[in-house]
């Protein structure tokens, strides 16, 4: 397995990431039903800020991760925030999430950044399970507010 570093070359890959993204989180819909052009994709994957990371084994994506990096002001310095992140659940319990998140870890110290986080549900042990392998946990609220 390879962890790749999706760029604006890319477009075709990311598309398949999404449908990976629609099926382990059971929104195809968000994920497939409207997907962007190549264009778009191309100018999204082209940005420094983005990350797109595939697990690729034998040709197929068996996983990734999108981030973003949030740069701040009281320092020079940046977050990365993982908001997407899935394996295809016959490649589960592998090493891929764990795979991925050192590949972003890798960019992120690479960038200056500072810290690496990422929500997790209510209920989604795994998840749970894996980032408190990884990380600190802490409890916040969350909150959706809407722009129109």
């Amino acid at each position: 397995m390879i962890v790749q570093r999706l760029d604006q070359d890319d477009a075709g890959l990311l598309l398949k990431l999404n449908a990976l993204f629609g099926a382990v989180f059971e929104e195809e819909d968000t994920y497939g039903g409207n997907p962007p052009s190549a264009d778009y994709l191309s100018r999204v994957l082209g940005r420094d800020e983005v990350v797109a990371l595939a697990a690729i084994d034998s040709g197929e994506i068996v996983g990734g991760l999108v981030a973003y990096e949030l740069q701040k002001l009281e320092q020079e310095r940046s977050e990365f925030y993982i908001y997407d992140l899935a394996v295809r659940e016959d490649r589960r319990r592998m090493g891929v999430a764990t795979a991925l998140i050192d590949e972003l870890r890798s960019i992120a110290a690479a960038a200056n950044g500072w810290v690496v986080f990422v929500q997790a549900d209510h209920g989604d042990d795994p998840a749970i399970a894996l980032y408190t392998k990884l990380g600190r946990r802490e409890d916040v609220l969350h909150f959706d507010i809407d722009v129109g």
